[in-house]
This record gives C-alpha cells, sequence and structure tokens, in this order.
C-alpha cells in the first residue's frame, strides 16, 4: 500500500514522568509528585517559556544563528509545552547544547495538535485559550472515524456512528469562536478510494464525514480541510472527485494533501493544482513537516514508515506563492514515530532521535 500510515493520536489518560506528556497540567501535576529533583526550577522555566510565548514573543534568544525567525511569516499556534521542547530543556540541562540549539527547529514552530480520542475537549481548551493570547491560529487534526487505518499500526476510531457523532460534537464545541484550521480525518477517503475499507463500511463513512464538515463549519472561525491523501497513494486525482464530492468537500474550505508523508513540494502542488481544478477551483493545504529531502525511494511498501535519511520541510506558513495553496502547515508531529518500525516505537510515540535527524537534515527551506 503506497499511502500513508499515520499516527496514533493521545488519550486523555494520566501518563508517567516522562517526555511523552505534553501538556502543561500534567507537567505541573508531576511537579507537585516530586517527578525531578529539579522539579521547581523546571516549572518555573515552563511557566516562563509558556508566558513568553503567549506574549507573541516565539523568538527571543533561541533562534538559531543565521535562521530568520520560525514563524515570521507564520500565523499559527506554537505549544511551549510540545515534546520537542521538553526535550530541548533536557539536553541543555545535559550539556547537549549542539542536539538542543537542532531540536529548537522543531520546537520554535507551530505543529498540529491531534486531540484525544476519548476526550477531546480538555486539550483543546486548554489550546484555544493559550492561542487567544498569542493571537494566533490553532491547527487540529480530528482523527477518530471509525474503522481507522484498516485495522493497521493506527487502527481504532469511534465504536459506532453516533459515537462519533458525539465525539465530534465535543471537538467543535470546545474550539468555540477560536480561530482554528482543522484536517479532517487523515486516510478516511484515500482508504475507502483504494479499497482498503471494507466496502460495507463507505455509505457510513460518508455520511459522518459530511456531518463533521457540517459540524465544524458551525463554529464561526473555524476552516476545515478534508484529507485527499498524497500523489504517490491515489496517483490519478479523478479517482478522488466523486468520494470527496459524497463526503462533503463542497460545505468545506478545501481538501489536505501529504499528511504524515514525504512528498516534493513540487510534486504535491502539481497534484493538489490538478485536483482542485476538477473540484472547481477548490483551495488546500499541504503538511511538509517532514518532505525536505523527499520521499525514500527503492522501499515503495514501507517508505511512508520512519524512513532513514528524511528532513524537516518548509516551515508552516500561508505565505505560499500560489493562490490556491493556503498553507504550508507541519500536520504530522516531527519525531513522533510512524509505527514499530525500523527500531521506532509505537506510532504517534516521541523518537527524540529520529526527530534530532530531521532536524539536522533541514535545509531551513521558506517556500
Amino acid at each position: 500500500m503506497s499511502g500513508r500510515r499515520p499516527h496514533r493520536p493521545r488519550t486523555s489518560r494520566r501518563r508517567p514522568c516522562s517526555l511523552a506528556s505534553a501538556a502543561l497540567a500534567a507537567a505541573l501535576a508531576m511537579t507537585a509528585a516530586g517527578c525531578s529533583p529539579d522539579s521547581r526550577r523546571d516549572s518555573a522555566e515552563r511557566t516562563e517559556r509558556t508566558e513568553q510565548i503567549e506574549r507573541g514573543d516565539r523568538t527571543g534568544p533561541s533562534v538559531l544563528r543565521g535562521e530568520a525567525a520560525p514563524t515570521a511569516a507564520s500565523p499559527f499556534w506554537i505549544d511551549p509545552e510540545s515534546d520537542a521542547a521538553r526535550q530541548v530543556r533536557e539536553w541543555e540541562q545535559q550539556g547537549r547544547k549542539d542536539d538542543a540549539k537542532a531540536l529548537r527547529r522543531i520546537s520554535e514552530r507551530a505543529v498540529a495538535d491531534w486531540p484525544a480520542a476519548d476526550n477531546p475537549e480538555p486539550g483543546i481548551h486548554r489550546i484555544v485559550r493559550s492561542a487567544k493570547t498569542a493571537r494566533s491560529t490553532a491547527v487540529f487534526v480530528a482523527y477518530n472515524i471509525p474503522h481507522r487505518d484498516c485495522g493497521l499500526y493506527s487502527a481504532g476510531g469511534a465504536q459506532d456512528a453516533q459515537s462519533y457523532h458525539d465525539w465530534i460534537g465535543s471537538f467543535a464545541a470546545a474550539i468555540g469562536d477560536a480561530e482554528a484550521m482543522v484536517i479532517l480525518e487523515p486516510d478516511a477517503v484515500p482508504h475507502m478510494t483504494d479499497g482498503c475499507t471494507p466496502a460495507e463500511y463507505h455509505d457510513e463513512r460518508y455520511k459522518l464525514l459530511a456531518h463533521a464538515i457540517g459540524r465544524l463549519k458551525q463554529q464561526p472561525r473555524t476552516r476545515v480541510y478534508l484529507d485527499a491523501g498524497n500523489p504517490n497513494w491515489i496517483p490519478d486525482p479523478a479517482r478522488l472527485i466523486e468520494p470527496l464530492r459524497r463526503a462533503g468537500i463542497a460545505s468545506a474550505d478545501g481538501f489536505s494533501l501529504n499528511v504524515s508523508n514525504f512528498q516534493t513540494n513540487d510534486a504535491v502542488k502539481a497534484y493538489g493544482t490538478r485536483l482542485s481544478g476538477l473540484l472547481g477551483d477548490v483551495h488546500f493545504t499541504i503538511d511538509t513537516s517532514r518532505n525536505g529531502a523527499g520521499p525514500l525511494r527503492g522501499d515503495k511498501d514501507e517508505a511512508w514508515c520512519n524512513p532513514p535519511g528524511r528532513a524537516l520541510g518548509s516551515p508552516p506558513t500561508t505565505n505560499t506563492g500560489n493562490e490556491l495553496l493556503d498553507a504550508f502547515l507541519w500536520i504530522k508531529r516531527p519525531g513522533d514515530s510512524d509505527g514499530p518500525c525500523r527500531g521506532g516505537p509505537s506510532a504517534g510515540t516521541w523518537w527524540p532521535d529520529y526527530a534530532l535527524g530531521l532536524a539536522r537534515r533541514s535545509k531551513d527551506a521558506t517556500a
């Protein structure tokens, strides 16, 4: 299968004292429990950094020498408590200054959040509060469709249609009137197009996607982009026209491409422009989080899963130079594993060594 195998969303369960926990509330709870002898100092540093970013001061002294400010052309919210940000602080304390400096190419840039599949509201509330203070746009991924990922590395999803209705309703309500972009259900349409999702589930899935678009669009400042895979997965974009229409693309703001994949900007732009034309000039976004070196060659079946030698791509921005292309986004969190392949941990788990490789190989591309 040439499609990507994505990302296991986080759940809202309490986590142990580790870098995998990304929420500030969890970090403060761990401080109270005494997870580290330096926990008070770490908490103060986290609070100071959170306040700095929420004031809009995202550059500070940590911008890489010779590199443009990561968010100079980006309106998107940056998580001061991301796994990458925590890793930077840990490596700085360990004296790994060069590694920490390189990893700031991730920690100082906006990355989409994948809200919890069991209870999305607390995480979304935290983010939209911070994003409002910073006057920035929050980017979310709704990824909980029933029969998700054909039972593969990111299998799961809502138990049934009613559960999904309830979940997407909570998701949308939590966004409220915040400025937000939502990437809707990566893989859901392509997996029907390529036959991976059994035909018996197609009618329900189309209805669920159309419902999700309608519900999310009730929020006054939320833009919705329905996922359409990547050019290496469904090479002929004409095959996606009817599935996207049945899924409600006409009510969305556009479609998303290259989520968690590695296809180059040029290839995806060309594909997106063709698909857009077939749909009547619908707009689109591109995930550029890990496409700086393009896709891995020669291992098509596993090229999507933790491929070696990859690099960060164009930083998140709305300055794309293409009137149909609304944004370059980092939808996949760079450094999160694609799954237990090539020595990686389970899907969606932070993998600092892989993140560091992506950062070191990046070319600081801006377009």
